[in-house]
């Protein structure tokens, strides 16, 4: 198509206008477009003045428009702050990579502020060396990198005996998928001389809540790290700086951070982390114990609570995360009915063991009420279950490992609320 201009040639604002009132007289959204149309055909600051040099942020940082993407707490979920948790807003992020300032965090005294000049990790016990490594001295070792997902064992705890928190970034939000940097386990245990009464390890951190975890020799002679870098930078203090243990798939607490000390022994040690808490009390009142793997589970993240829908009936998609702690998600299904019907979802993005998957399903949205679940398969073949079944079993008076199926409730507005159905 050829345009002729007749008389004065017109600006390229006037051009803009014109083609836009052309445009929306052919749209049925032509209205939503005619209200908006200032933006594109008037200049915006943006447009005319220069913006901030290389060095007005030499560590970057988001938008100040993403301000409200950020980790939140529950002030009443504990007694005091410096023993707490804070949640990573699972609903403002896409793809399987936690942004390093997004990662939950989960303390027992506090975070640790060491400087790696005075920091020194001893191995010791039954090894034919006992030895103490400073931080260079560790990074001379081979290093590898690997994506995995760390979990509380306390996420979802809230939900066992019904719906509690509105919002994935409180119900699920206890979990963060990032790369870490760092040495295997393995190479440091082979360098002191595992002797071979020593079953077990005791790992201990250099915080004030001195935690300390037994660990089978089996895992940690498998796929264990000792971390000083995640998604390529150096660990936040809040994350373990100057170095701390990785344990894929594996609940969260055994993830020891300001790593400071491994000892070998010949059996567990059954200390507070893994006595009184951090096991599974059930309807009997016996508790299981060294209940380590974090089993498969997903959720949709958006819509939810806090991702409400804001467009009207029409193509609409919904997003999610699974992850296991025994391998991959070859499968993701979705319901928007509550489960009278399920629908595979579409997994995007690497798949990688014991690290968090990424899974859409797109369709059009008629505008009436939804009830949200998604369902997670593992490549061993669980099936992630419903939370009655999980109450079938172990009833309803632990806060650790659920991973039964969650339930967002869509109406006819978009709001999402968190809800259960039997």
């Amino acid at each position: 198509m050829s345009v002729i201009f007749k008389g004065k040639k017109p600006s390229r604002r006037a051009f803009m206008k014109g083609a836009l009132a052309t445009s929306a007289g052919a749209l049925s959204t032509g209205a939503a477009l005619a209200a908006g149309e200032k933006v594109i055909t008037e200049v915006q600051p943006w447009n005319s003045e220069l913006g901030d040099g290389v060095d007005v942020m030499p560590y970057g940082k988001p938008s100040e428009f993403e301000e409200h993407v950020k980790r939140r707490t529950v002030e009443w979920l504990t007694a005091d702050p410096v023993s707490s948790i804070n949640f990573t807003p699972l609903h403002e992020l896409d793809g399987i990579i936690t942004p390093n300032g997004l990662a939950f965090e989960r303390h027992h005294g506090g975070t640790a502020h060491i400087d790696p000049k005075e920091h020194r990790l001893m191995i010791n016990g039954l090894v034919d060396r006992q030895l103490v490594f400073t931080m260079e001295d560790l990074m001379r070792f081979p290093r590898e990198n690997h994506v995995y997902f760390l979990e509380c064992a306390a996420n979802s705890g809230m939900e066992w005996r019904g719906a509690q928190l509105n919002g994935c970034q409180f119900t699920h939000g206890m979990i963060h998928n990032v790369m870490y940097t760092g040495v295997k386990l393995r190479t440091l245990l082979e360098e002191a001389g595992v002797k071979p009464s020593g079953k077990w390890l005791l790992a201990e951190g250099a915080d004030a809540s001195g935690m300390t975890r037994s660990i089978p020799m089996e895992k940690a002679l498998d796929d264990c790290l000792v971390a000083f870098k995640m998604n390529g930078e150096a660990l936040r203090p809040e994350q373990g700086y100057p170095v701390r243990l990785v344990v894929p798939g594996w609940e969260g607490n055994m993830w020891v951070k300001w790593l400071r000390r491994l000892e070998v022994g010949d059996q567990p040690w059954h200390h507070r982390e893994e006595t009184s808490k951090y096991t599974d009390l059930l309807e009997n009142g016996k508790a299981r114990r060294f209940t380590w793997e974090m089993d498969a589970k997903s959720v949709i993240t958006n819509p939810s609570p806090q991702a409400p829908l804001t467009h009207k009936k029409g193509p609409t998609v919904i997003t999610g995360l699974a992850w296991s702690g025994r391998g991959t998600i070859p499968r993701v299904d979705v319901t928007i009915d509550g489960g009278i019907t399920w629908h595979q979802a579409r997994i995007s993005g690497p798949s990688l063991d014991k690290s968090m998957h990424r899974f859409y399903f797109e369709f059009d949205w008629d505008g009436k009420p939804l009830l949200l679940q998604s369902r997670a398969h593992d490549s061993t073949g669980y099936v992630q279950p419903t939370k009655d079944q999980l109450r079938k079993h172990r009833g309803v008076n632990s806060i650790y490992h659920n991973n039964g199926i969650q339930t967002w409730a869509i109406d006819e507005e978009g709001k999402a609320e968190n809800v259960e159905i039997s």
